[in-house]
C-alpha cells in the first residue's frame, strides 16, 4: 500500500503483547487488533485501553497461527465500503459489484447490514475509491475474485484501506446473487487460464463476463445471529463475527428490500413493527445503541416513532442520515396506515416499501387475509423482475426473478409442469447447509423425472439461489405470502416442503389450507411427527415406553402438568429444530420465567 500510495490506518505488526501495548501508548487509543490468518475476526477487537489491549493481544497472538497480530489506530465511525473486484492473468480486471454496510467500521462485515450498490457516495467519492480497489488487485497479481474493504471519512475525501481477502468470501457469495454475476465459476475459469474476454457471460449469453454488472434494484443483506439459541448472551456486536448466517432481499428501492430482508430472518417477526421494547424509556434505548446490538435496526424505528430525530440517531451511531431517512419512511407509512383510511393508493405505496400484508393487518385491524382480498380487488399485485447483470440493457436468458410492485411482469410461467421447491432460509444452528444439499438434489432430481424445478429460497449463502440448479429462482422471503404470490403465478403442479427443514415444514399447514397440494409425505403425516401431542398418541398406540409427560397450551396448564410430574421436568415446543426452545427446569419460579423468556404458549403452540 505504501509502494502505490493508498492510505493505510497507522499500523504495526507485532508478535507480543509489549510491543502491542508500546505502539498504542505512542499512537494513543482507541486501536483495533487484527489476528494474522484468522477468518472472521477471530481473536481480534478494539482495545481502549491497556487492560483491553492486553487481553485482546493475548488471545489474538494465540489464536493467529503465525503468532502475530496487526495493532492499528481505530478508524471506527468511518463509512465500510467493499469492492468485489476479479482479475485475469491478461491483467482486465473489472468491479462486480460495490457494497456499502449501514454500520460504520468497528462492526465486522458479517455483522453488519449491507446494501448494494453503494447509496451515499457521490460519483467523485465512487470513482476515487473504485479507481483504488482496481490499482490494488493489479499490484497484487490476484488471478479470480477478490474483496477490497476500504473506510471513508464521512466528512472529507480521506480514505484508508482496511483489508484485501484474496479468496472468495462472505461478500464474494453476497456480490454473486445481488448481482447474478457467478463469481466462483469465473474464477474458475480465471484459474485453469481463461481470460475475462474470453468467457461468456452465462446470464445473458450474449456480452463477455469481462462487462462490468449494473444493477437497476437494491440489494439489502441483514445477518443472522444465534441470539434466540442463546438467549443470555452477550449480543453487541464487534470486530469478531456472530452472525451464523444471513438473508438478502431484493428490491425496487431500499425500504422494499429492507422490509423483504426483515421478514426473511425468520425471527418472528414480519416487519420493523413487530419489536416495540415496551420497556425500554427512550433514554435507555438510546443509550442501547452504542455498542450496536443484534436488534439496533428494530430499535431505531422504535426510536423514530416515538420522535426522536435522524441527527439525534446519526449523532449517536454514526449511520449515515440518508439510511436513517429510510426508516422514518417506513415509520410515516406505518402511521399513515394506522391513521386511515387505507385507499388504494396507500396501499400501493405500502406493498411498493415492502410492508407485508401481516404488518399491515397488524396496523390496520383486520386480518391478513382481508389486506390480501382486498389488495387483489384493487389489482395491487406483485409483478416480476429479472436480475441479469446489465440493468435490461440488453435481452437476457437468466431465469433469476425477484418481486416487486411494480408494472411489467418480466416473469413468464414455465410451458411445462413445474414442481416448487422451499428452501430453508438463513442458516442458523440447527439449519444449516445440510438442507440446502438435500434442496439441490431434489431440483436435480426433480428436472431429470422431466418437471421443470423452481426454487424459492432467500439466502445468499447456498447453492440453491444460484439460477443455473433450478429451472427458475425466485430469491424471496419464505413466507406465505412471498411463496403464495409465486405460485399463483407459476400454478406448480405440487410444493415439496421437506427439504427445506424447519422454514418449510412450518408453510405446510397454511399452503394446504390454501388449496396448494403438498407433495411426498402428506400433512397428516407430518402433523403426527411434529405436534407433541399426536405423536405421544401415536407412541401409545403402538404400546411403546416413553417418558411420562404431558402437553400444555396455557402457563396454567404448563404449571399444572410439571406439578404432577415433579420436578426436574424438560419442557419441548413443537415445531421447532435443533432443540430451540428446550430446557431443564427444576422449580415453578424457573418454569415460569421460562415461559415468559422462551416459548409462546397457545393451540398453534403446544409444549
Amino acid at each position: 500500500m505504501g509502494r502505490l500510495g493508498e492510505p493505510v490506518p497507522a499500523s504495526q505488526t507485532v508478535t507480543t503483547v509489549q510491543a502491542a501495548v508500546a505502539f498504542a501508548n505512542a499512537n494513543g487509543y482507541p486501536v483495533i487488533v487484527r489476528p494474522a490468518y484468522t477468518m472472521g475476526g477471530t481473536g481480534g477487537g478494539i482495545a481502549h485501553d491497556a487492560t483491553e489491549l492486553t487481553h485482546i493481544a493475548t488471545t489474538g497472538l494465540e489464536l493467529s497461527p503465525v503468532t502475530q497480530v496487526l495493532i492499528e489506530q481505530s478508524i471506527a465511525g468511518y463509512k465500510e465500503i467493499e469492492f468485489e473486484v476479479m482479475r485475469d492473468a491478461a491483467d482486465n480486471a473489472l468491479v462486480v459489484c460495490s457494497m456499502e454496510n449501514v454500520d460504520p467500521v468497528g462492526i465486522h462485515t458479517g455483522d453488519s447490514i449491507v446494501v448494494a450498490p453503494t447509496q451515499t457516495l457521490s460519483d467523485r467519492e465512487y470513482q476515487m475509491l473504485r479507481d483504488a480497489a482496481l490499482k490494488i488487485i493489479r499490484a497484487l497479481h490476484i488471478e479470480g475474485g477478490c474483496n477490497v474493504q476500504m473506510a471513508l471519512d464521512p466528512h472529507s475525501f480521506n480514505y484508508d484501506i482496511i483489508e484485501v481477502n484474496p479468496r472468495v468470501s462472505r461478500s464474494s457469495a453476497l456480490a454473486s446473487k445481488a448481482t447474478g454475476y457467478p463469481i466462483a465459476k469465473m474464477a474458475a475459469k480465471i484459474a485453469v487460464g481463461l481470460h475475462l474476454d474470453e468467457i461468456m457471460n452465462p446470464v445473458t449469453g450474449t456480452t463477455t463476463a469481462e462487462f462490468e454488472p449494473a444493477l437497476d434494484y437494491a440489494v439489502v443483506k441483514i445477518p443472522r445471529w444465534p441470539f434466540d439459541k442463546f438467549a443470555s448472551a452477550d449480543r453487541t456486536l464487534g470486530t469478531q463475527m456472530k452472525a451464523t448466517g444471513e438473508v438478502m432481499a431484493i428490491g425496487r428501492n431500499i425500504e422494499e428490500a429492507l422490509n423483504k430482508a426483515v421478514r426473511s430472518l425468520e425471527i418472528g417477526v414480519t416487519g420493523l413493527y413487530d419489536m416495540r421494547f415496551s420497556h425500554h424509556t427512550t433514554t435507555a434505548l438510546l443509550d442501547a445503541l452504542m455498542p450496536a446490538r443484534d436488534d439496533r435496526l428494530f430499535m431505531l424505528a422504535e426510536l423514530l416513532r416515538r420522535g426522536c430525530t435522524i441527527a439525534q440517531l446519526h449523532d449517536r451511531t454514526g449511520i449515515d442520515a440518508f439510511f436513517l431517512d429510510k426508516l422514518l419512511h417506513i415509520v410515516e407509512i406505518e402511521r399513515a396506515l394506522s391513521a386511515g383510511p387505507v385507499t388504494s393508493d396507500l396501499l400501493t405505496t405500502a406493498k411498493q416499501n415492502g410492508l407485508a400484508d401481516q404488518t399491515i393487518a397488524q396496523l390496520t385491524q383486520q386480518s391478513a387475509a382481508q389486506v390480501h382480498t382486498d389488495r387483489v380487488q384493487q389489482h395491487v399485485t406483485p409483478v416480476y423482475k429479472m436480475v441479469d447483470t446489465v440493468a435490461a440493457e440488453f435481452a437476457s436468458k437468466t431465469p433469476y426473478f425477484y418481486s416487486t410492485y411494480d408494472q411489467y411482469n418480466e416473469s413468464q410461467p414455465l410451458s411445462k409442469p413445474a414442481v416448487l421447491v422451499l428452501g430453508s432460509g438463513p442458516i442458523r444452528i440447527g439449519q444449516g447447509v445440510e438442507f440446502d444439499y438435500a434442496t439441490v438434489h431434489a431440483a436435480e432430481t426433480i428436472r431429470q423425472a422431466g418437471y421443470a424445478a423452481i426454487i424459492i429460497n432467500s439466502n445468499p449463502e447456498t447453492v440453491s439461489t444460484d439460477f443455473s440448479v433450478s429451472d427458475k429462482l425466485y430469491f424471496e422471503p419464505l413466507t406465505f405470502e412471498d411463496v403464495m404470490n409465486v405460485i399463483d403465478l407459476e400454478h406448480p403442479i405440487g410444493v415439496v416442503v421437506q427439504f427445506g427443514g424447519q422454514t418449510a415444514i412450518n408453510l405446510a399447514q397454511a399452503l394446504h389450507d390454501a388449496g396448494v397440494h403438498i407433495l411426498g409425505t402428506t400433512l397428516t403425516d407430518l402433523n403426527r411427527a411434529e405436534d407433541r401431542e399426536e405423536f405421544n398418541q401415536v407412541i401409545q398406540t403402538l404400546g411403546l415406553p416413553q417418558p411420562a409427560g404431558k402437553t400444555a397450551l396455557t402457563t396454567t396448564d404448563a404449571i399444572a402438568a410439571a406439578n404432577s410430574l415433579g420436578y426436574p421436568v424438560l419442557i419441548r415446543p413443537s415445531y421447532v429444530l435443533g432443540g430451540r426452545g428446550m430446557e431443564v427446569v427444576y422449580s415453578e419460579p424457573e418454569l415460569r420465567d421460562y415461559i415468559d423468556r422462551a416459548v409462546k404458549i397457545s393451540n398453534h403452540h403446544p409444549c
